[in-house]
């Protein structure tokens, strides 16, 4: 699920969002506001994923504040990776089946909330990360 959405977001080439956009690491990840409660401080707020995100960043060395979380997305790939599991952690809905690719999308709409969706590239991206082909 982490690989299909680092496919659909960067392609798996870029860790910072083209553009000078916001968004960092394979997955995209934007810092959001405590308000919001979106990207990085929805992790860093949310109960299910909050004391995990904690662990995380003293593994990787990581102060456990949001902008020196999203910072750290741009460079650190297993924080990026980390951080995009945890944000799915945070969806009351059961992971779906591996082959599930609709249930999949679902999942993204829901967690992610892209501003652009692009339904028509996510059905190839899907079966990339399945079978394990990258790009």
């Amino acid at each position: 699920m982490v690989t299909a959405i680092c496919l659909q977001e960067s392609g798996l080439n870029h860790r910072k969002q083209l553009g000078n956009g916001p968004a960092r690491g394979f997955a995209q990840f934007e810092l959001g506001t405590r308000q919001t409660r979106g990207g990085v401080w929805g992790v860093y707020l949310h109960d299910a994923s909050r004391f995990w995100l904690d662990k995380l960043c003293a593994a990787r060395g990581v102060q456990f504040l949001p902008e020196s979380i999203w910072r750290a997305l741009e460079t650190d790939d297993v924080l990026a990776a980390g951080v995009a599991r945890l944000l799915l952690f945070t969806d009351p809905k059961r992971l779906p089946a591996v082959d599930d690719a609709d249930g999949a999308w679902g999942l993204y709409l829901r967690t992610w909330r892209p501003g652009k969706p692009r339904p028509e590239t996510w059905p190839d991206c899907h079966t990339k990360a399945r079978i394990g082909v990258a790009s």
